[in-house]
């Protein structure tokens, strides 16, 4: 396993994660999440990730079932949590949601308390709060890391301006800004990483944690003839997801990236976790799973890496024909 510093931070992540969202509660048991943890941290993962809004709060309990079972070490792991969504759903009240100081102390107290943990090493902002002034939100950060009830903050899916803006008004009141962002990195997202944040990375310093590397599960290609039964696609209230992805230029382009990774010897999944790896602006990329197989061949992407030359790169762009400019 290869580890990378979060941004300019000496926190230390392994390159491949462990992710809970759409698996836990909604696909697998405790029995199942036992297992692909169990087999991630054996295997050199040190960072596992959640949400609030992940099965309204199930999720979190299941993986804090799965910490007070397994009783690591807990210097030896790292966990997140995010805040905006909530956990009621539809039946979210106000101040139940966002980035407010008063949601986002609250939701902070109810992970660790779903976890069953004494502090978060990560903690995102879910996404940015249109109605709440950024100043609220380093502030309230600012005060959990004070706290020691989180040791890191940081962002997902926010823009380059965004986060910089953050920055700012954490210089100007010698408070600590965000260290990471989690972003949606993959061979179809790509503007985020490559483009948008080019300046965060010069100015400031930025660690990523990729999210859906794989497209939630299109790069594999097992979508390709259709939309099996039980998949990620086929799940209650995920049309969304499906609708997305599931357009014949996209699924044209994995079935071309599928006959380049038999010509390298991997497969399409894997050869689509390593070239997001290979960025080096990638701090860490989240897998997620429902069967042991599928970690096992996942977690192969390592050994990929290594095969993709300058060559293989430049047959993977002229197949996806995306690469965004640099701002």
């Amino acid at each position: 396993m290869e580890y990378r510093r979060l941004g300019r931070s000496g926190l230390q992540l392994s390159v491949l994660s462990f992710g809970s969202w759409v698996t836990f509660n909604k696909q697998i048991d405790d029995k199942v999440a036992d297992q692909l943890m169990s087999y991630a941290y054996d295997n050199g993962v040190n960072f596992f990730d959640n949400a609030e809004v992940y099965a309204h709060g199930e999720s979190e309990k299941m993986m804090g079932r799965v910490f007070k079972k397994k009783k690591w070490e807990r210097s030896s792991f790292v966990v997140s949590s995010k805040v905006f969504f909530g956990w009621h759903g539809k039946e979210n009240k106000p101040n139940q949601t966002g980035n407010n100081r008063k949601h986002v102390i609250e939701a902070c107290n109810e992970a660790l308390q779903r976890m069953q943990l004494d502090y978060l090493d990560l903690f995102y902002c879910h996404r940015a709060d249109k109605n709440t002034p950024i100043e609220e939100t380093v502030w309230a950060m600012n005060h959990l890391i004070q706290q020691g009830k989180i040791l890191y903050w940081g962002t997902s899916e926010w823009t380059g301006v965004e986060i910089m803006e953050a920055h700012r008004i954490a210089q100007r009141y010698n408070l600590i800004g965000p260290t990471m962002e989690q972003p949606q990195y993959n061979l179809f997202e790509r503007f985020k990483v490559e483009s948008d944040y080019s300046q965060v990375y010069n100015n400031v310093g930025l660690g990523t944690t990729i999210w859906s590397p794989l497209a939630s599960g299109f790069l594999t290609g097992k979508y390709n003839d259709g939309i099996p039964k039980g998949s990620r696609f086929d799940l209650h209230n995920f049309d969304w997801l499906k609708d997305q992805w599931m357009l014949n230029e996209k699924v044209g382009k994995v079935r071309k990236l599928a006959d380049l990774a038999k010509k390298i010897g991997t497969t399409t999944a894997a050869m689509s976790i390593a070239w997001c790896i290979k960025n080096p602006h990638v701090t860490t990329a989240i897998l997620g799973a429902t069967k042991k197989q599928q970690l096992v061949e996942n977690m192969k992407a390592l050994e990929v890496v290594p095969l993709l030359t300058s060559e293989v790169i430049e047959r993977i762009e002229k197949i996806m024909l995306n690469k965004p400019q640099i701002l």
